[in-house]
């Protein structure tokens, strides 16, 4: 019997210590793809490296190979990538032999293409195992495939190839997992109808990559250093980043719809950037306890904008997309090669530090890293020349998790000497020696404590082996994959037909991709040459403002971020001019999404912006908790009040939820907010309101056909709105038009049609409320970008 024969033979050079333990069951591993690249560069590998490692571990195996190619074909692919796998260097050559030889023997190719493929190798591997009489632990399917298939194959595993009651089932699953959040839903919908999620491993080699790994067990054993600096108090910027020299060459079919950011940032770069982030679990090695911090800090980011992120490509991509796609040769591509991001997050630990997220292609070294840069707080009076410079404290201070490459050339953690000699765990990582000519950012490599791994292992090797422990906490789940897509869709979807740096690529890049923070942003600092992609096209900065008329009333129009600047600047100098005249600043504000990004412009750009007099009303609320994320209150607190300094007793929300039950007439929250209202503001006109405008002509909390709030006295309403949550609180139209000034922002193409109609309409507020806006002593302002009014 075949697999008997194996394992004597392993037996008999002394692998297993005894036939006794070969009694934990059988593994059966089935390769999807089992002749494409990505098998034939790491996967076989990394089973090969298995089946090394876990030979005496009381499990037997098989290995299936599996692909679309027909038997004979696919047979010889297979055994050629089959023929050619090494052993470590420190495996003795004899024992190398036999077990490469038994790695063979335990391998097989099949052709998967139709259900009765999948039904017949399930016979198989069922016919196999009775026949040696083995009982069966498992089978672990990897898609190395492109994810179109996934339906398909699960599909067919789910409903014929399944491992009976009482054995698992993994099932290994490679990136790229959609491309945005609504992509990765529903491929995440699909896979879900036939996997349950312990049984779905997604992969993210970076996780197995050696230096990322150890973040998390370098934070938890080093505790007792890191608690008092892993804050904003003592940590000046981060930055992970990953450069290539090589180009997209051969692959620019897959980088057509990918680009850098979703190839590297968006699943390697962010994996470590919670790594560094999230705050540490109990127990680090629980994959549930990981991932619930990890989604913790995925909500603590701020969310991205087009300044967020530089974006060049490097010169030669357009004409080889053209040579490999047969594009045109007019064709522009807009893909970034290259991306430069700035990422914040808004939690107590890490507010106002900088996270630099970097990759590209064609740039002039390849290396990866995670680096944390300390604040350096101290003044050495002594000259460096007469002290021990490797502890001196007025030398950078950084931990550096080296992934590879550059001028290490190695897996490495670095910890500057005047920071703390790191606790490290012996029997996977030693102390290098320093090279006395090498220096690291500047620093020489005596400057750190250096630690390199024990035994330098390949990625997918590692991530194999946790796939074959059932290690969940190396990859990535459903909750933690739409978490980051969540994250990064905005940013892809404002930056899609951003114009991009071109650069030549390699040394000769010089100076054109660095880039610098300003105000929350990113920006290259140089600013030529500048080489738009497609010259022809207008570009934003090509039109100029438009000042006229607008119902009668001002208009100001520009692109939204144009206008949206020229709104916040607005607001300021009238918030100035008031505070000045009488003392404070009445400011009324309204929810939906339009006005989220200029909350965000206050924040980072207006630092002379009275706040500390200034007032903040709602103009209309949701009946939900004020915790709640539909909340507007929730959501001005999260864009602006919380990085402005407004007084506690000067913030004004409505009082939705009185007595622990919502909107209720009883409860009278109408009544104190319009009381409150009647104590605080003169004569009850605001200062500033700023409303906002729906797409049936709602504004505030004003519908169409409304019961209350369109006329009468009554300052504070109860109305109904068409979609959830129905209840809402609003300012009625008699008091928004006794304000001072109005400001009504229009954002985006889809307010294009309400823009157009309430251009030709007269006052009819029943029909559309916000056209009975007109402060009866005040001024109103229309604000509305280029895609609202032109289309």
């Amino acid at each position: 019997k075949m697999l008997k024969r194996v394992l004597y033979t392993v037996l008999f050079m002394g692998a297993l210590p005894s036939l006794a333990e070969v009694s934990q069951g059988h593994i059966s591993v089935v390769l999807l793809g089992a002749t494409g690249d990505l098998a034939k560069k790491y996967l076989w590998q990394g089973l090969f490296q298995l089946y090394m490692d876990q030979v005496s571990s009381g499990h037997s195996f098989t290995f299936h190979g599996a692909a679309l190619t027909a038997l004979e074909p696919g047979q010889r692919l297979m055994f050629d990538v089959l023929k050619k796998l090494a052993c470590p260097p420190d495996e003795s050559p004899n024992r190398c032999a036999v077990l490469k030889d038994q790695f063979l023997k335990l391998s097989q190719y099949h052709q998967l293409k139709t259900a009765e493929n999948y039904t017949v190798l399930n016979r198989e591997i069922e016919t196999l195992l009775r026949q040696e009489g083995l009982k069966e632990a498992g089978r672990i399917f990897y898609f190395s495939v492109p994810p179109f298939a996934y339906t398909e194959i699960a599909r067919h595993i789910n409903s014929s190839c399944r491992p009976p009651p009482g054995a698992w089932l993994r099932v290994v699953l490679e990136k790229p997992f959609g491309h945005d959040l609504e992509s990765a839903q529903q491929l995440a919908a699909e896979l879900t109808s036939f996997f349950r999620e312990e049984e779905m491993y997604r992969v993210d080699h970076y996780l197995g990559k050696q230096a990322v790994a150890h973040i998390l067990p370098f934070r938890d054993q080093n505790r007792q250093f890191l608690d008092p600096i892993w804050n904003r108090h003592h940590v000046e910027r981060v930055e992970i980043v990953l450069k290539e020299t090589v180009d997209a060459k051969g692959r620019t079919s897959f980088y057509e719809q990918y680009g850098v950011i979703r190839d590297v940032l968006q699943n390697h770069l962010t994996e470590a950037l919670m790594f560094l982030t999230m705050e540490l679990p109990a127990n680090v090695s629980r994959a549930e306890e990981v991932l619930q911090c990890k989604l913790q800090a995925f909500q603590s980011l701020r969310g991205l904008e087009k300044n967020s992120a530089v974006l060049g490509q490097y010169q030669a991509y357009a004409s080889q997309v053209q040579e490999e796609l047969q594009k045109a040769q007019d064709y522009i591509s807009t893909t970034p090669t290259f991306a430069g991001v700035l990422i914040h997050s808004d939690n107590l630990r890490w507010e106002g530090v900088p996270f630099l997220l970097t990759s590209g292609k064609a740039l002039d070294e390849r290396v990866g890293y995670v680096r944390v840069l300390f604040k350096n707080q101290a003044y050495c009076t002594q000259s460096e020349t007469l002290r021990d410079a490797g502890h001196s404290q007025c030398k950078v201070k950084q931990i550096v998790f080296y992934i590879g490459h550059g001028a290490l050339n190695t897996p490495a953690v670095l910890v500057s000497r005047n920071l703390f000699r790191p606790v490290m765990p012996e029997d996977s990582w030693r102390e290098a020696a320093g090279q006395s000519d090498l220096h690291i950012f500047g620093q020489p490599l005596s400057d750190y404590y250096v630690y390199s791994p024990v035994k330098e292992r390949d990625a997918y090797s590692v991530l194999i082996s946790n796939i074959y422990h059932g290690r969940k906490d190396f990859f990535i789940t459903t909750e933690n994959l739409l978490a980051s897509w969540g994250f990064w869709t905005p940013l892809l979807d404002s930056i899609s037909h951003q114009p991009l740096r071109l650069y030549p690529g390699g040394v000769e890049n010089q100076y054109l991709l660095d880039f610098e923070m300003v105000s929350g942003e990113v920006a290259f600092t140089l600013a030529e040459p500048v080489e738009l992609l497609n010259p022809n096209r207008l570009m934003p900065s090509d039109y100029r403002a438009i000042q006229s008329k607008f119902r009668q009333s001002p208009l100001v129009s520009a692109w939204s971020e144009d206008l949206i600047s020229q709104l916040a600047s607005d607001i300021e100098k009238t918030a100035s001019r008031t505070v000045a005249h009488s003392g404070q600043f009445h400011l009324a504000l309204s929810g939906g999404s339009s006005p989220v990004v200029l909350f965000r412009r206050l924040a980072r750009h207006h630092y002379a912006f009275p706040w500390k007099h200034t007032h903040i009303w709602l103009v209309d609320e949701r009946c939900v908790p004020l915790t709640d994320t539909e909340s507007n209150f929730f959501s001005l607190h999260s864009h602006l009040l919380q990085s402005v300094r407004v007084p506690y007793f000067n913030i004004h929300p409505m009082p939705v939820h009185l007595n622990q039950r919502l909107c209720v007439e009883e409860d009278r929250g109408t009544e104190l907010y319009a009381k409150e209202i009647m104590a605080l503001v003169a004569n009850a006109s605001f200062d500033l309101v700023l409303l906002g405008v729906g797409t049936d002509g709602h504004t505030a909390s004003l519908f169409p056909q409304s019961e209350n709030g369109l006329e009468g006295a009554q300052t504070v309403v109860l109305t109904e709105s068409p979609v959830k949550p129905h209840q809402r609180m609003s300012l009625s139209l008699p008091l928004i038009n006794k304000a001072r000034q109005v400001f009504v922002l229009v954002l985006g193409k889809g307010k294009h049609d309400i823009t157009t109609l309430l251009s030709r309409v007269g006052r009819e507020p029943r029909k559309w409320p916000v056209s009975g806006v007109s402060p009866s002593s005040g001024q109103l302002v229309w604000y509305v970008d280029y895609e609202a009014l032109l289309g």
